[in-house]
């Protein structure tokens, strides 16, 4: 009865993290309007943090409660997830056109972030403190980089209409949903490790896919709407904002809450987050787009992943 009591509020926990985010973004995202606070400023911090706020919370749960599998799990499943099957099926949906102007800084950040993250869990078995500051360094580093290449967009939108709605209600909306990711994070850690004891596998499976797919509700939502309205640029800049964030900021938070120790990743985990992530700068920069066959194949590689790393 207490398992089944766990895995249904991990169901919760997982139905809380999706609209967590949701009323975080939109509360966050209204106030820094009414604010005049520049769309790009919100979207490289606000919109970044609250779709990837689930596994930030997740990360820390796990973090301090000594499972830095689920932890890294989350994280190396969810860059997987959010690439592999995000993007693939967005592309399916509809082929994607990809701007040019995320080569010069977006995607050369995203490729050295997850090396440096590979390197790091592959030699040190975790992340520590001190590797952790190097992450919050690159954050804050890209974040400085992307409001200077993108000035004029900034002045541009620095003068847009503010929003109608009462700023309490921006302010409940954002209480509201950190409110429910920090709960629904600790139903869906919970009930997460039930299934993991009940099937038998490790943490760092399960931190690999049902947390990873569990914790990229916000994108999978986001970039899958985007994809049938045609915003190429928004489901594209979403999966790499996401991957960015998830690396640097989660990776640069977490650790310095308490270390974390990685013993069930494997060589494998970290081979298929870095194959994504080449694959997605290789498939972007043909004919700037990805097609219908290339989603095909991030989606072939999303689900033969799990089956390979389990069987």
């Amino acid at each position: 009865m207490n398992n089944v009591i766990e895995i249904l509020g991990g169901v919760l926990g997982a139905v809380m993290l999706y609209y967590g985010a949701d009323f975080l973004i939109s509360g966050g995202v209204s106030l820094a309007k009414k604010l005049r606070i520049p769309t790009l400023v919100i979207g490289l911090t606000l919109v970044a943090f609250g779709t990837s706020a689930p596994e930030l919370v997740v990360s820390i749960d796990a973090g301090i409660s000594g499972k830095g599998d689920i932890a890294a799990g989350n994280i190396i499943g969810s860059n997987i997830c959010n690439i592999a099957l995000i993007l693939g099926l967005c592309s399916v949906i509809c082929p994607l056109n990809v701007n040019k102007k995320i080569f010069k800084i977006d995607l050369p950040v995203l490729l050295v972030s997850a090396v440096l993250f590979s390197i790091f869990v592959f030699y040190s078995n975790g992340i520590n403190r001190w590797q952790s500051a190097i992450f919050t360094v690159g954050l804050i580093s890209y974040t400085l980089i992307r409001v200077f290449f993108d000035r004029e967009d900034v002045e541009a939108e620095a003068n847009e209409n503010a929003s109608n709605s009462s700023i309490l209600k921006m302010i409940l909306s954002i209480i509201g949903g950190l409110a429910a990711l920090v709960f629904g994070a600790r139903f869906f850690v919970a009930g997460a490790v039930c299934v993991a004891r009940l099937c038998n596998v490790s943490e760092a499976i399960i931190g690999l896919t049902i947390v990873a797919l569990g914790t990229s509700l916000p994108e999978l939502a986001t970039s899958v709407i985007a994809s049938i309205k045609k915003e190429g640029d928004i489901a594209i800049g979403n999966i790499v904002g996401s991957n960015i964030f998830n690396i640097l900021a989660i990776m640069g938070i977490a650790p310095l809450v308490t270390p974390l120790s990685t013993p069930g990743i494997n060589l494998l985990d970290l081979a298929v987050m870095l194959l994504c992530s080449v694959l997605l700068i290789v498939f972007m920069r043909t004919g700037y787009l990805i097609s219908r066959i290339e989603g095909i194949i991030f989606l072939v590689i999303y689900f033969a992943y799990p089956l390979i790393r389990i069987f």
